[in-house]
């Protein structure tokens, strides 16, 4: 038992219940430890809002293993230890001409447990993180270290956002692109209609609202730096001259660049930068991923009850997302438009609007996503992924002892 392992989540809302916390040191020390184990689950960066990455077992960090990264041009890939954080990758990544499609809004997140929740950046044309992967490495139930692929067709887009169900991964093998600079721009005050316009207008696009009025308090805007600077009326919106923090009221100094500055896509795709205090930390979240047909009807929806959102919100954020392939994927077959709430560090008084929030998305066919704070029937959610029979059925095969499984887990996908 390791004694200098975090015993909650990074918000603080979560603390672990593991009967031993665990950091080894080697691939092979961490397979003996997984072999062993009944109960086993791997935390990464703790930045999961719920019980997800919780066990009544062993809790092991991968933080101690070497934090390899190796690039293969010639496939144009990158295959990165899964600890690695999104902010040093993209470092490494940039210093050598190369660049990954996307970030999500924090870089401080490890690669593994990223991708195994499906989290995501934004843009119409961009699907989230776990979409780049072509391979990953875990070690299953039985203490075997096993390498999955694309070349193992179908059944591979079920390992990817697995939950940390399926095994323990060591590393992560994402598609790579040459690096591009990009330029980040905010806009005030823009009229909800102009939203879809918004989204299309760049690379990667994020509204934020405090759900108070019916425009959007911001939009952030980070296009290509090629491409040629938002008029100034954009559209029908207060150009932004200074720097602002998403959330009202906070420093700016934790953000990525804006006001037109150009520079790398890891500089400026997230919202905040990676030498600083990410978000406010003092809180808690829930998002909800939907059609993007839908999108429209679904805001409307929730801004009939915007008297019960504002008063426990910092804030909430509006991206899209393409779609993809994987099976547990928040975006799986479909094009999406993700709802984020970032809401006050009180459970007792979030948790009610939190339901009522889903009480107003059902019809939409709401996905969570899996690392924050849900409340979603079970069928219901199941009902949303074509796939789920068979992530049940893969489930069996990799873990039929059921070792890797946590209460939330077991809520959502129920053994038969």
């Amino acid at each position: 038992m390791v004694t200098d392992l975090p015993r909650r989540n990074w918000a603080g809302n979560v603390a672990y219940a593991a009967r031993a916390f665990h950091r080894p040191a080697t691939v092979d020390e961490l397979r003996r430890l997984v072999a062993g184990s009944d109960r086993i689950r791997a935390v990464g960066t703790g930045h999961s809002f719920n019980r997800l990455g919780d066990t009544t077992g062993d809790l092991v960090s991968l933080a101690g293993l070497p934090p390899t990264v190796e690039i293969d041009r010639e496939r144009g890939t990158v295959t990165v230890a899964a600890a690695v954080r999104y902010g040093d990758l993209a470092t490494r990544l940039h210093a050598e001409g190369l660049a990954l499609a996307n970030l999500a809004s924090l870089p401080h997140i490890s690669v593994a447990g990223a991708v195994s929740t499906g989290t995501h950046g934004s843009g119409d044309d961009n699907r989230n993180l776990a979409a780049a992967v072509a391979a990953l490495e875990l070690v299953t139930a039985d203490g075997e270290l096993v390498t999955v692929g694309r070349a193992d067709g179908d059944r591979f887009a079920g390992h990817v956002v697995s939950l940390g169900a399926l095994g323990v991964v060591t590393r992560v093998t994402l598609d790579v692109t040459p690096t591009f600079a990009v330029r980040q721009y905010v806009h005030r005050d823009v009229p909800a209609d102009a939203l879809d316009a918004a989204f299309a207008s760049a690379y990667s696009v994020s509204g934020f609202t405090s759900w108070r009025s019916s425009t959007i308090d911001m939009v952030w805007r980070k296009q290509l730096a090629d491409r040629p600077p938002p008029p100034a009326d954009w559209p029908g919106a207060t150009p932004a001259t200074e720097p602002v923090h998403p959330v009202p009221g906070m420093d700016p100094v934790n953000c990525t660049a804006q006001l037109g500055e150009p520079g790398p896509w890891h500089e400026r795709l997230p919202h905040f930068r990676l030498g600083f205090t990410p978000s406010s930390g003092d809180e808690l979240q829930s998002e909800y991923h939907l059609p993007r047909a839908a999108g429209p009807d679904a805001l409307a929806a929730l801004d009939a009850v915007r008297d019960r959102i504002a008063p426990v919100l910092q804030v909430c954020e509006l991206r899209t997302v393409a779609a993809d392939e994987l099976w547990l994927s928040p975006n799986s077959g479909r094009d999406t438009l993700a709802v984020h709430f970032t809401w006050v560090d009180d459970a007792a008084a979030v948790l009610p609007v939190v339901a009522e929030v889903e009480r107003r998305l059902a019809p939409f066919a709401p996905r969570p996503h899996w690392g924050k704070v849900f409340t979603l029937d079970p069928s219901a959610v199941a009902a949303t992924f074509p796939r789920y029979a068979d992530f049940l059925d893969l489930l069996v095969e990799r873990d039929p002892t059921g070792k890797f499984r946590t209460e939330l887990l077991d809520r959502y996908f129920p053994r038969g």
